[in-house]
């Protein structure tokens, strides 16, 4: 099963499983806010989307990685608008029947969203300055 959502609120975390009797790997991802971007301090991140299309484009990817890989489940929670240091901006769930698919599903997963989803991360510098939050490091 694939799950997806693009949400403007606070990220409620997909909760565990324990009655699972086919999968040994449940991996969870959780990508916060950090205080600095690119060595500078900032007050917070700002989101933003090409709304339906980054819904759709997510799905996508979603169920090419669930075909690509042999998971068994992919939930995804990706969030918009202001969010303050510390918080939750991603949330992602992968099944498996063991750890190895799982995580290479995972880097797989993460890796394209980056490239594929339109969704545009602004830092609010302790300046006030906006400025466009890239991410420039390899996996």
């Amino acid at each position: 099963m694939v799950l997806t959502e693009i949400i403007p609120a606070t990220i409620v975390p997909f909760p565990s499983d324990n009655t699972r009797r086919k999968e040994g790997a449940e991996l969870t991802f959780n990508g916060r806010v950090r205080g600095t971007e690119h060595d500078k301090e900032i007050l917070f991140l700002d989101y933003e989307h090409y709304e339906g299309m980054a819904e759709q484009e997510l799905r996508t990817l979603a169920n090419e990685t669930a075909g690509k890989f042999p998971i068994q489940d992919l939930f995804c929670r990706h969030r918009v608008g202001r969010i303050a240091i510390g918080e939750t901006s991603l949330h992602i769930v992968i099944w498996s029947r063991h750890r190895k698919e799982g995580i290479e599903a995972m880097t797989y997963f993460i890796r394209e969203l980056k490239k594929r989803v339109p969704i545009w991360k602004w830092a609010v510098l302790v300046s006030g300055e906006r400025v466009p939050s890239e991410c420039v490091h390899q996996d």
